[in-house]
């Protein structure tokens, strides 16, 4: 039996008026999702916790299993891991966005534009980092390149400072989000000194780009600890993703990480891609269980982009899940795919909401004969609710499977 989990990251929304008062998920053409919904179950999932922040860092340690009251010690550690980063025990470790900031006001008032500077190449941000870098690396404070705008830094013997994302917050000004921590202030607004009229970001304005003109600090945690995938399941497992922080789940967990030329995390990656890195994983590489995570649909929903984010959905449908599947039949493999988003990303918001998402459970030894479509309101009339999202992963992976 192959085990095959498809994560779009904030693919679950609320109806659109747009959309002839659909969501995306239900609005978007997606027959591949549709024929599971229809020989598989639907129902509903909790992912976040009541009272946690809905991050997809909480969220997708859910759906690998992991209770997020008890296991999750802060996003940005998770990330970290796939950067290679050493950590020690009393490290504080913080997600460092390279952002768009408005350019004329003192540094205090200035209006956050854009959290990802443009979905900036991780080669133009590394440039960028080089500098941040020089400027402050320290024995106390260490700077890392992550993937695009997603950066590490890391505070040597520091404390948990709350900051809140910055993608919370766009169009807003920072006056009042700007962290009390006098070292990370003081850092952030010597950033744009450094960082507005760098050569890269000159260039960059000339093109019509975004510059990347401030770091903000975000998401801080200490060293995590994984009882390890493997050890868990008895099952080899490889994740598919381009993010860092699903990449450092994978690495935390004894997961293979699969590398895929061309995955951006935005809604232009390399479907194609991302699909065969799977079957290759499932079908050659000896490995049990494959995550497919794709960041697209949360991308467009932080952009506030409707047709965008049913595009991601469609694709993720035609592109992956299609292949995926075809594949495996034309192996002759028994398999069961858990298809759900972690959270909603709401485009009226364009950020993360902690509600239940829709999900797929699909056996194609048990394949049931009904018909459905794929999306929150179906999934909701089921009836079949799952108040603990880490409980989920045990159903799927258990000897009775999916009914």
């Amino acid at each position: 039996m192959k085990y095959i989990v498809v994560l779009g990251d904030g693919m679950a929304d609320e109806p659109v008026e747009a959309l002839g008062g659909k969501t995306p998920l239900e609005y978007a053409h997606t027959p591949a999702m549709d024929a599971l919904a229809s020989g598989g179950e639907m129902g509903m999932v909790q992912n976040v916790p009541l009272g946690m922040s809905p991050g997809s860092e909480i969220a997708n340690l859910s759906v690998m299993g992991y209770d997020p009251l008890t296991d999750f010690t802060g996003r940005s550690p998770l990330e970290a891991l796939s950067v290679g980063v050493e950590m020690e025990e009393d490290d504080v470790i913080f997600r460092c966005n390279v952002v768009t900031l408005t350019e004329e006001e003192p540094y205090a008032e200035k209006t956050i534009l854009d959290h990802s500077s443009g979905e900036i190449s991780t080669a133009d941000a590394d440039i960028l980092m080089d500098a941040i870098r020089e400027a402050f690396n320290s024995e106390e404070i260490q700077f890392y390149t992550g993937t695009s705008y997603r950066n590490i830094c890391v505070w040597k013997g520091g404390h948990l400072v709350d900051i809140d994302p910055p993608h919370d917050h766009l169009g807003q000004k920072i006056t009042e989000l700007l962290p009390t921590e006098k070292l990370f202030r003081d850092m952030m607004e010597k950033s744009f000194d450094i960082l507005n009229n760098h050569p890269l970001n000159v260039e960059r304005a000339a093109k019509g780009l975004n510059k990347a003109n401030s770091l903000w600090f975000w998401g801080a945690g200490t060293k995590p600890s994984f009882d390890g995938f493997e050890a868990r399941t008895g099952l080899k497992g490889a994740m598919i993703s381009a993010v860092d922080l699903l990449k450092g789940i994978a690495v935390g967990d004894g997961l293979l990480v699969k590398e895929v030329e061309g995955a951006t995390g935005s809604l232009h990656t390399n479907y194609e891609g991302k699909a065969q890195a799977a079957i290759d994983a499932l079908l050659h590489d000896g490995c049990d269980f494959a995550y497919i995570h794709l960041e697209g649909p949360d991308e467009m929903a932080h952009q506030g982009l409707t047709m965008e984010k049913v595009e991601s959905i469609e694709y993720l449908d035609s592109r992956i899940i299609a292949p995926v599947k075809a594949a495996l039949d034309a192996a002759g493999e028994s398999y069961r795919f858990l298809i759900l988003p972690d959270h909603p990303n709401l485009l009226r918001l364009r950020t993360h909401t902690a509600d239940p998402v829709p999900y797929i459970l699909y056996d194609s030894t048990k394949v049931q004969k009904k018909l459905a479509r794929y999306g929150e309101t179906e999934a909701a009339a089921t009836g079949i609710f799952e108040p603990k999202g880490h409980k989920l992963m045990e159903r799927f992976l258990a000897a009775e499977g999916c009914n």
